[in-house]
């Protein structure tokens, strides 16, 4: 476990677990379909890779880039476009794929924003969600699971660009952020 984190709070071979459950629902419902995941950099990225894994289903990828933090660790709740797919999306199916749901501004804000590109579809895959910090109800179609109002790190997750490598998700040290 490395020295900023706290505790272990999902272990390597539970996220591997879920990522495979999460990926068998997603097969049946798009079952015969061609869907575009957009994963939200840069917290999804590994998600993402091993979700793609276990999808049978056709598929393409793209990524967006959306702040609402900054290097805080609470949302400003101002959603910002760093970076917007490359391709076109009207009439597709769109899985977004996110790390992690807290206040849920920024998929808020991209819901809106892909219905109004003409999509055929639009649906939220994450595989964390923190429903105690939940300021905007939004549906979430394929949740990993839900936990506690604590700072997570690891397996994609991040405090300063620092410990997304880490193979399982922590609970990192408030004295770190404090």
């Amino acid at each position: 476990m490395h020295k900023d984190c706290e505790r272990i709070l999902i272990s390597e071979s539970e996220i591997k677990n879920m990522v495979k459950n999460i990926a068998t629902k997603i097969n049946k419902d798009y079952q015969g379909k061609e869907i575009l995941l957009v994963g939200l950099l840069k917290g999804s990225v590994v998600f993402m890779a091993d979700l793609m894994k276990e999808l049978e289903v056709d598929c393409k990828i793209d990524f967006m880039c959306v702040s609402s933090y900054g290097t805080s660790t609470e949302s400003s709740g101002r959603v910002n476009i760093i970076k917007d797919v490359s391709q076109p999306v009207e009439g597709r199916d769109v899985l977004i794929v996110e790390d992690i749901i807290d206040s849920g501004n920024t998929l808020a804000f991209i819901l809106k924003y892909f219905e109004a590109k003409g999509v055929n579809s639009v649906k939220i895959c994450t595989l964390l969600s923190k429903p105690d910090r939940r300021v905007v109800e939004i549906p979430v179609d394929y949740i990993g699971a839900e936990i506690p109002d604590e700072f997570v790190i690891g397996y994609g997750l991040d405090f300063a660009e620092n410990y997304r490598s880490l193979p399982y998700v922590g609970i990192l040290k408030r004295s770190v952020y404090s």
